[in-house]
Formats: C-alpha cells, structure tokens, sequence
C-alpha cells in the first residue's frame, strides 16, 4: 500500500541506514537524493553515504571509548554502515578508518541492488502532503529550498555551525627519512598493527614557526550570511586553535605523547603532526586534525614546512562548510517525529548529533521507529543506559541556559558524560585512573547488555 511507503530525503549516512534497517522489515523505501542533480560545497561524488570530511570513524574500543560502544550497539541493530566500515577498514591504530570510496560504494551497491528500495536523483523542496512517512535526513548540507520548508514547518529559527575539511596528501611524496610510523602508544586497532600513522616531528623552534605561519596565513573570507555562524568545538579550523593561545595545538593533534621518533629515539619530539591512512592501497594520507580554512596557496606554503611533508603533494587541501541543524529539543519528539506533523521524522546531522556513526545512529533510530509506527507495534525507545538510548535523550531532551532561560543547544558527539552513570566506589584499592577506566567498562558492559534486550522487545 502506498500508505506503508517510507520516503527518505537525503542518502547520506543517516538516510542509508534508516532506509536498511526499513527494508529489513519488508517495508518499501523511496530515498530521494538530489546529488548529482543537485551538488553540494564539499561532496566530490553521487555515491551513497559519502564521507565528506575525515575518514575514520574514530575510537573502536568499546570497554574505553563511548563513541566504540555505539559501533558496539549498532553492530547489534544490524547496522548496514558499520557493516560496510569493517568490510573496508584501514589501519589506524584504535581507531576505525576506511578507504573512503570502497566504503560509499559498498552502501551504495547494498542499497541500489535492494528489491524493496528506490533511488529518485531529484531534490525535495518541499513535502508533498500524500507523503504518509517521511524522513528528513537531509544533513548539514540540506538545500536552501528544503531548509526554506523546515523553517516554515517548525516556525523555529535554524541553527549553524562550520565544518572543516582536512588535507589529503599522496604517500609516495612523504619523506620517510624525516618521518616514521607508529600509532600512539603503540595501540593496535581494528585492521591495525600498532604502526598505523606516519608521523611527523616537530622541535620546539620548528614548530613555534608553523604557529606563526598559521595565525599570519591568509584564510578564505566569509560570505555575508556566514558571518555570525559559530564554529562546531569539535572540528575547529588549525589556525582558530593557535589564536587560542600558541601552545593549544600541543595540547590537541599535534600532541607528541605516546611516540618515540625511530631516526632519533633520545630526542623527544616537542609537537608531532600525524597523517592517518586515507584508503586500503594505502596510497593516500590524511592529516589528522587538520581542518582549515586557509586559502589553498597559503595551505601548500604553510604544510609544506612540516618536517617530512617538504616535497608534498596534494591530492585534496582543505577547506569549509556550512553544516545547518534545527533545534531537535523543542521540534521532536522521542520518537524523532516532528511535533507539528507527525508524518516527519529527523535523523542525522542535521537533529544536532556530530560525528558520522552518531549521525548514522539516529538514522539507525528513525528507521526502527518508523518501522514500528508501520507495523503497528509499540515504539520502544532504547534505554539511557546506552550510547544509542543518551544520544537520542539528548537530542530530545529540552535544555535551557540559566543565565535566559532561552533553549541553548549545540551539536554533540556521544560521550559517557551523556551515559546513565554507575558507582564503583566500593573498590577503594584502584587509583582513581584505574577507577576511571573501570567504570567506563562496567557501563560498557551494561549498555551492551541492555541494548541487546531493547533489540528483543
């Protein structure tokens, strides 16, 4: 029936998964997806769920990391993109990165080749009103027709924040005499070896030097209507960061600890700057943390003078983008519907998660929840016990600033600060470190737990 058909605006990560977990519940999906039609600012193809920004999906380790519990949780929803990022992983030590054109292909093929799946390469301007199921994954990059439709459906003014886009680098132009691999405290991760970054050190002059060169590059202006948009704290440009004071970037991805530089063991580098595998022939390097807005000549001038990266050549530099969000606390509801039309849910980036598995993991939400309003079954949401059951809390929990009691609300990664919290007080022989990693790992184990009785309700 056409009243049980799903339409999905926008195939990023979010739209992919919401649409898998749909059709795995025999439910018909029409995903709407204006590129090529239609380009973006930072998309290079028409591939499904392409990575516009970094290619890792950050930390795997569930005991330790929150953002490895929620890759945990959704392995165990059957989640299509984390499937997809294990089957096409890279080494990057704890880390999960992947060759980021064999991964959008893998989504794309799964999806293309789906009996129960559409693919329409139009833009949605706006909703039709015979739609019955919609899902708006639109993402940071949504149309300024979609984003003119929201805003007139939500009555509510939408929010904005700048992304950063990190430099690619070929491997064969790295000089490996100055530089040398090795991840950070010799972690081995997922595909990994415990030498899964190239590393590139820095003295105290050298790197005091790169400062100046970055607070005195020039950078790309802002467009009128970008002036008064802030920055995301989690992806912040290099060259923002060392206005915040010289010794910041020492302190964030150019920290030296954990290394040991192998041409030079008993020299401790005073910064290091670490490029992370870009793709499974290991042909490509990207730099980690190197978001910038710095015009292109300026970049190549500016990177070229790190120890090693002399002779670089440049497969993408970086750059900017606009990502939009709405105000998810007061527009949704725990269900991700939209207040004023419960035909509407959200998902991704653009209900104010930040991350590519957060943004794929309210997908993953929308999708089961849809699928449950479908079959007539009764939402469930997942407990706050869980990655999954905190990230959703918190996009749908109303949040007030104290000081105006206006709704103040930015985009968040998951963290186990959002996590339902547990004691262990009662082991007083552990340090408090050691407290601190216990307790992440009994929540682990709980969230694994309870999400694995939610996924049997």
């Amino acid at each position: 029936m056409d009243n049980d058909i799903v339409h999905i605006i926008g195939g990023g990560l979010a739209g992919s998964e919401a649409a898998w977990q749909l059709i795995n519940n025999n439910i018909k999906v029409i995903l709407h997806e204006m590129r090529p039609i239609v380009e973006t600012p930072a998309h290079k193809t028409s591939q499904l769920a392409e990575l516009v920004c970094s290619n890792s999906f950050r930390s795997d380790d569930y005991e330790a990391n929150a953002v490895g519990l929620l890759h945990q949780e959704m392995r165990a929803c059957n989640s299509l993109i984390m499937s997809a990022a294990d089957q096409n992983k890279v080494p990057a030590g704890s880390a999960l990165a992947v060759d980021r054109e064999k991964f959008s292909l893998n989504v794309s093929n799964t999806l293309y080749n789906h009996p129960l799946l559409e693919i329409r390469n139009e833009e949605v301007k706006e909703v039709p009103v015979e739609w019955k199921n919609i899902i708006i994954s639109s993402g940071p990059l949504t149309s300024e027709h979609l984003s003119g439709y929201i805003l007139k459906k939500t009555n509510a003014e939408s929010l904005a924040f700048f992304d950063a886009i990190a430099p690619i680098i070929y491997k064969e132009s790295i000089n490996m005499d100055v530089c040398w691999y090795q991840s950070r405290y010799d972690k081995i991760g997922p595909g990994g070896n415990g030498l899964d970054y190239i590393n590139c050190p820095m003295n105290e002059k050298q790197y005091f030097q790169f400062i100046d060169d970055l607070l005195t590059g020039e950078s790309t202006e802002f467009h009128d209507w970008e002036l008064s948009t802030p920055y995301f704290e989690g992806c912040l440009p290099i060259e923002v960061m060392a206005k915040r004071g010289k010794e910041t970037l020492r302190y964030g991805p150019m920290k030296p600890v954990g290394l040991t530089n192998k041409h030079d063991p008993h020299t401790k580098p005073y910064a290091v700057v670490q490029l992370r595998q870009d793709n499974q022939e290991g042909t490509l390097y990207n730099i980690v943390g190197f978001q910038t807005k710095l015009k292109y000549n300026q970049q190549i001038g500016v990177l070229k003078n790190i120890p090693g990266l002399e002779d670089a050549k440049f497969a993408r530099l970086g750059g900017m983008h606009r990502n939009t969000y709405i105000k998810s606390p007061i527009l949704l509801e725990k269900d991700l519907s939209l207040s004023s039309d419960k035909r509407i849910k959200f998902a991704g980036q653009i209900t104010g998660v930040e991350g590519y598995v957060e943004s794929a993991s309210i997908g993953l939400l929308a999708g089961k929840f849809m699928a449950s309003k479908i079959l007539n079954k009764k939402i469930v949401t997942p407990p706050k016990s869980t990655a999954l059951g905190s990230l959703l809390d918190y996009i749908t929990t109303e949040l007030k600033d104290k000081k105006d009691n206006s709704v103040y609300f930015q985009p968040m990664n998951i963290n186990y600060g959002l996590i339902e919290s547990i004691s262990n007080d009662n082991i007083p022989k552990l340090s408090k470190k050691e407290k601190t990693a216990h307790k992440k790992k009994l929540i682990s184990e709980r969230a694994l737990r309870d999400i694995e009785a939610w996924i049997k309700i």
